[in-house]
């Protein structure tokens, strides 16, 4: 016992026995921290069957990007690319709508819509238009876009860009950032343009965990 002793009092006040200590300490933190990472990551995968996980909240971006886009077909009307709202929609699309759509049940009202844009022009509704190139989009894209990027950091960079975009698109037209909470319709507008940001967020959070 006091040979085992005596050598941890050497190994304590040895520069080499220190830094082997220091070394083994740190091979200890950053398994904790590995283990810390894993447990946070699974902690937030278990969260989204309470509903508070990453389908909760691209549902919530996808019911925002809706409401915007409907906002924008009747009294918003603003200049921004709202069409932007399209491809967000296309990535934000929960999971049953997307196959929904994919199958033959999208197939079928994609060729309605072709059918009356081509031979129908004049009584194409105006509204439709959007509603409309998001089911050609969901039923012609590549299998890239529709298997890869939609559930890929792509996709997640892709809604945060158009996010971006609207955000800062929204406070120029209204005159500022308080004028976009403040005028008329704006503050209903500004949180759904806001809405749009917490799912790309959540799943760079998620990926980089």
């Amino acid at each position: 016992m006091g040979k085992g002793f005596t050598s941890y009092l050497a190994m304590k006040t040895d520069p080499a026995g220190a830094a082997a200590s220091q070394a083994l300490i740190d091979s200890d933190l950053r398994e904790l921290s590995v283990a810390a990472r894993k447990l946070a990551n699974h902690a937030f995968v278990l969260g989204g069957g309470l509903g508070f996980g990453t389908s909760f909240l691209k549902w919530l971006a996808f019911l925002a990007a809706v409401y915007l886009l409907i906002l924008d077909r009747t009294n918003w009307k603003t200049n921004m690319l709202t069409g932007l709202l399209v491809p967000y929609i296309f990535f934000t699309l929960p999971h049953v709508l997307f196959h929904l759509i994919r199958g033959e049940v999208g197939k079928w009202i994609a060729l309605i819509v072709v059918v009356l844009r081509l031979f129908f022009p004049r009584h194409f509704p105006d509204w439709l238009e959007l509603p409309g190139a998001i089911i050609l989009l969901t039923v012609v894209a590549p299998g890239i876009f529709a298997d890869t990027f939609r559930g890929d950091l792509v996709g997640i960079f892709i809604c945060l860009a158009i996010g971006c975009y609207l955000l800062q698109e929204h406070i120029k037209a209204s005159g500022g950032f308080r004028n976009a909470f403040r005028k008329g319709n704006g503050v209903s507008n500004s949180i759904g343009i806001l809405l749009l940001f917490i799912y790309p967020v959540w799943a760079l959070v998620l990926n980089f965990l």
